[in-house]
């Protein structure tokens, strides 16, 4: 009984920090109708200024605490409100997740730049003193932890339900300009909600920063339990967002618990499944609120068309792709085994992106578990997965990398096509951090706890790849050959499907197409060109493991996709090359790495969230120097034959 009954206080104390995070997220959300996947990463930095004061400069830390919460965290709300969040307000569901992917980007890199990796360490409140509940200590940072989520709630639910000034932020993100006629200000109401969000989450994150310790991955990722307690008061409903929080609290405690009656023996046997189930329970219970929330209903134009770079022809695609082989060739031959290392590694960063155009640039889907297929087709080509694939690549391991990854994406998508928009990158979220937990961190996938696998390139069709620029150039190859399939699936009758099923799935219904089915294939086509991109990127590594595959990994994947422009190969061939050769930069000018998240965000507000991305603007500028050619010859012409004639 009294392990029960200290279980259940280590359950409340947890559910009650998700509890406060996620307030902030539904506020947010409530009121600009964006959801803020950096929300974590503001608590995470946040949570680093506070070290900073508190500990580093000596403030009180009542004092730093304050300038925090009440102060800093406020201030940046009411700045990104401004220049970033305003603007997305009508923007399709896609733009938004880009456009917070890319603060949560920038905001873990500008930490790491500011306060480089160290051990460092903050203290909890009234350290020492407490509550005996039977044979259970209840700390005082316990106490104020589940006292302050109460108080947050009950605040919350006031000003929004019982205050004309809460009642105006909530309708700020139904019509702005409706609002202003009666005589409210738009937005500043915007910007108060964004400013009480960040402080929410500052107040998180210096909450749990005693328990995490400075951690830059955990603070920001431990906010997906704070996503499913969102979840289940369907971003809107506060109340049953804090107990969704503390029910996902107790049942991770009551896991843990349960889990120590297990004999270490039974777990081994399983390959650590038992263990990694239990740390993936959040995402199994934000998983299991989206399958259960009402099904949406098909709408006429769910998605914004976007206007689609013009297709080339099969000629000029050739032509293109004997251009992109012959200039790697020259390049590899000049570059060194390590420098050919390093640029083949960032081609096949480009690869995988390459399963991004079909899925997210054609379908108007968002999926954030894209480096998951890549991990189960690196485990394919490195024997472990399937007992009749021996490790090595060969024709026979990316096949069947590409029908295991095929066949694991249409368990992701059936479940899943009830969900749009955000719904399903959240769940695709849930899936990749599942797969983490539950296939890379076992017996089944790099073993138990994780680890790493080594590959032994061997040779393709009798091609030796064992040397650098070998394998470069293989890496170059796929990318034509993915490119000229993905091209293929556009020009193709499924292709037109699929690109109108995404302009308008009721409309595609209409006439008598099977929109489910299309959607279910492009999530299995787009799943198997991962996988066979996971072959490449383990072969040009040679040595992968658990960390390469994190769920954390696909969201940069997608901003750097959308930034070099996710509907066309040009544009993540771009993409990829920024995102893989970035770390050689950083490395050989270390001061640059601030300065690039923040270009990177600057980036993505420029573009506008413009899934075409640099390749658009490349192509618009080609097109305008074409034009301009002709006028100029023209000219000339014209001025040498009065030349002529003078004389």
């Amino acid at each position: 009984m009294s392990q029960f009954l200290a279980f259940t206080i280590i359950g409340l104390i947890a559910g009650s920090a998700y509890a406060v995070a996620a307030s902030g997220l539904v506020l947010t959300y409530a009121t600009s109708n964006v959801f803020n996947i950096a929300h974590g990463s503001v608590g995470m930095f946040m949570a680093f200024v506070y070290w900073e004061l508190a500990v580093d400069r000596g403030f009180p830390p009542l004092l730093a605490l304050v300038l925090v919460v009440g102060v800093l965290a406020p201030l940046f709300g009411l700045l990104i409100e401004r220049f970033m969040m305003r603007k997305l307000t009508d923007a399709p569901v896609a733009v938004a997740l880009v456009v917070t992917v890319a603060l949560l980007v920038a905001l873990i890199g500008a930490a790491q730049a500011l306060w480089p990796p160290a051990g460092r360490k903050v203290d909890p409140y009234f350290n020492g003193s407490g509550l005996q509940v039977g044979d259970y200590f209840i700390t005082a940072q316990q106490l104020i932890t589940f006292a302050v989520a109460v108080a947050v709630a009950a605040a919350l639910f006031v000003l929004l339900n019982r205050t004309r000034t809460g009642t105006a932020m909530r309708a700020v993100v139904d019509n702005r300009e409706l609002l202003a006629l009666h005589g409210a200000r738009p937005n500043r109401l915007s910007g108060l909600s964004w400013a009480i969000g960040c402080s929410l989450a500052a107040l998180a994150g210096v909450l749990l920063v005693p328990t995490l310790q400075l951690d830059y991955l955990n603070l920001t990722l431990l906010v997906i339990a704070a996503y499913a307690a969102a979840m289940v008061g369907r971003l809107k409903n506060l109340p049953r967002t804090f107990i969704g929080a503390l029910v996902l609290g107790l049942l991770t405690s009551y896991a843990q618990w349960g889990v120590a009656y297990i004999p270490a023996s039974v777990d081994q046997t399983l390959g650590g499944l038992v263990q990694g189930t239990r740390i993936a329970l959040p995402t199994i219970f934000l998983l299991a609120v989206m399958l259960m929330l009402p099904q949406d209903k098909l709408r006429v134009g769910r998605v914004a068309g976007t206007k689609m770079p013009a297709l080339p022809s099969w000629s000029r695609t050739l032509a293109w792709g004997g251009v992109f082989l012959a200039g790697v060739f020259v390049l590899t031959g000049v570059l060194s085994d390590a420098d050919n290392s390093r640029f083949g590694q960032a081609l096949c960063i480009s690869l995988i992106m390459l399963s991004l155009v079909l899925l997210v640039g054609y379908g108007g889907d968002v999926s954030l578990c894209q480096m998951s297929f890549v991990g189960v087709g690196g485990l394919v080509v490195g024997g472990k997965l399937l007992p009749f694939v021996d490790a090595g690549i060969t024709v026979w391991s990316i096949a069947m990398a590409f029908v295991a990854t095929a066949l694991l994406g249409v368990l992701v998508a059936v479940p899943a096509l009830r969900l749009r928009g955000l719904y399903l990158g959240l769940a695709t979220l849930a899936v990749a951090s599942a797969l983490d937990s539950m296939l890379f961190q076992t017996k089944f996938g790099f073993g138990a706890g994780g680890g790493s696998l080594t590959l032994e390139r061997g040779s393709l069709l009798g091609i030796d790849l064992t040397g650098e620029r070998a394998m470069a150039m293989s890496v170059a190859v796929a990318f034509v050959l993915m490119g000229f399939l993905v091209l293929g699936v556009r020009r193709s009758r499924y292709g037109r499907i699929l690109l109108a099923a995404r302009d308008s799935e009721a409309a595609c219904a209409t006439l008598g197409y099977n929109t489910r089915a299309v959607r279910v294939a492009v999530f299995a086509i787009s799943a198997g060109l991962a996988g066979v991109a996971g072959v490449f990127y383990t072969g040009m590594r040679v040595s992968i493991s658990t960390a390469d595959f994190m769920f954390f990994q696909s969201l940069p994947l997608l901003l750097f996709a959308v930034v070099g422009g996710v509907t066309t190969v040009t544009g993540v061939l771009i993409g990829g090359l920024a995102y893989g050769l970035m770390p050689v930069l950083l490395d050989q000018v270390p001061a640059l790495a601030g300065v690039i998240y923040v270009l990177l965000l600057l980036a993505v507000l420029g573009l506008g969230g413009n899934p075409n991305g640099v390749a658009q603007l490349l192509f618009g500028w080609g097109n305008r120097l074409r034009a301009a050619l002709p006028r100029q010859v023209a000219l000339a012409r014209i001025e040498k034959g009065e030349v002529v004639g003078a004389s």
